[in-house]
């Protein structure tokens, strides 16, 4: 995750130097993006949706907007001077949908609490989330490295 940290800073000093942005301006606002792409995350896994048939996206798919999330979280923990990562976790013993709140509840309190053990609890959280889409750490890590070349692309591109 230490690599990780490093990239995600170098994006995130890309986006702030050329939309003339200050990194204690936009924490909320990061912090909105993030649940934003827990909710999508949530939507292409489809594990609430008792009412339906149709399937769950493709694997691939998920794993993207897995790392969509780690950007965010990655970026959080920047912002706050706490570049470190939890240790890997277990698959959680609960349900996706459960899982999935837990994130969410743990997002909340970091909005409101804005404390090294909250970013690091959420950061957990939100691992645990990942072991349970059934993600190894090596395929989080090649996919975040992919999806942060396109995100420098679409920077370049005027996104």
């Amino acid at each position: 995750m230490k690599q990780l940290f490093s990239i995600q800073r170098t994006l995130d000093d890309r986006i702030l130097k050329e939309h003339a942005l200050k990194r204690e301006a936009i924490f909320t606002d990061k912090m909105l993006a993030f649940q934003v792409e827990v909710g999508e995350l949530a939507n292409e896994t489809r594990c609430f949706k008792y009412w339906s048939h149709k399937p769950a996206s493709g694997q691939e798919v998920i794993l993207e907007e897995y790392v969509d999330g780690l950007h965010f979280i990655l970026s959080l923990g920047i912002d706050k001077g706490w570049e470190e990562a939890p240790e890997q976790p277990d698959r959680p013993d609960i349900s996706l949908s459960a899982q999935f709140l837990s994130v969410f509840e743990a997002a909340a309190a970091l909005t409101t609490d804005t404390e090294k053990q909250s970013y690091l609890h959420l950061f957990k959280e939100y691992l645990k989330l990942g072991a349970a889409l059934g993600f190894s750490s090596e395929e989080i890590e090649h996919a975040y490295l992919e999806k942060n070349k396109t995100n420098h692309k679409r920077q370049t591109e005027g996104y």
